[in-house]
Order: C-alpha cells, then structure tokens, then sequence
C-alpha cells in the first residue's frame, strides 16, 4: 500500500523560502517518478516539478524555475521541494504525487493528502 505524507508548509513573507518533504511508503517508491503539484483556490491542480526514479532528471513548470528545486533520497524514502524567493502567487495546497509519466501534464497514480503554503506580501 503506498502512503505519502507531506510536510514542511506554512505562512512565510515574500521573497522568504520552504522545504516541503514528502515521506513515502510502499515497494513502488525505488522505481517510480514522484513530482510536486499545487492546486490554488478556483484554479486547476498543476505539477510545479517532479524527478525521476533515480533522480537524474527534473522538469519544472515555468513559473517555478530557477527558484525551486526538487530532489529525493531514496535511501529514507524522502522526496523535498525547496522553494526559494517565494512569491504571493506561489500560495496554494501542495501535494506530493508517485508514479507518473515524467512530463508536466502527466496523471499521476498516488496522491499525498497536501500542505498548505501561504505567502504574504
């Protein structure tokens, strides 16, 4: 059974930063592309970032590039979001996602329960 639990949100100024942390359970983790989406209110969910199974690879939306980073230690089953320069627009419910196609519009099979993340300005 596959089980992700975010954490790492909360209320942080304009230009402040984030680690969101995904802790994953279950034998699919090692072999699977896991991202980070985000669903703001009255907007569509939208993957920001994800990474491949062996985290030689990452994409990211546009709007979050050069200032957020994904990455994963599969040795604790951990995958994280660093999100630097944070901006009022980056306000939204986060969620951790596994097993997905490694492109941005791609469905993914598993979804976490998601943090929130306030920026002010």
């Amino acid at each position: 059974q596959v089980q992700l639990v975010e954490s790492g949100g909360g209320l942080v100024q304009a230009g402040g930063s984030l680690r969101l942390s995904c802790a994953a359970s279950g034998l699919t983790f090692f072999s699977s592309n896991m991202a980070w989406f985000r669903q703001a209110p009255a907007k569509e969910r939208e993957c920001v970032a994800a990474i491949n199974w062996g985290g030689s690879t990452t994409i990211y939306a546009d709007s979050v590039k050069g200032r957020f980073t994904i990455s994963r230690d599969n040795a604790v089953r951990m995958v994280y979001l660093q999100m630097n320069n944070l901006k009022p627009e980056d306000t939204a419910l986060y969620y951790c996602a596994e097993d997905m196609v490694l492109r941005l519009g791609a469905s993914p099979k598993y979804w976490g329960q998601g943090t929130q993340v306030t920026v002010s300005s």
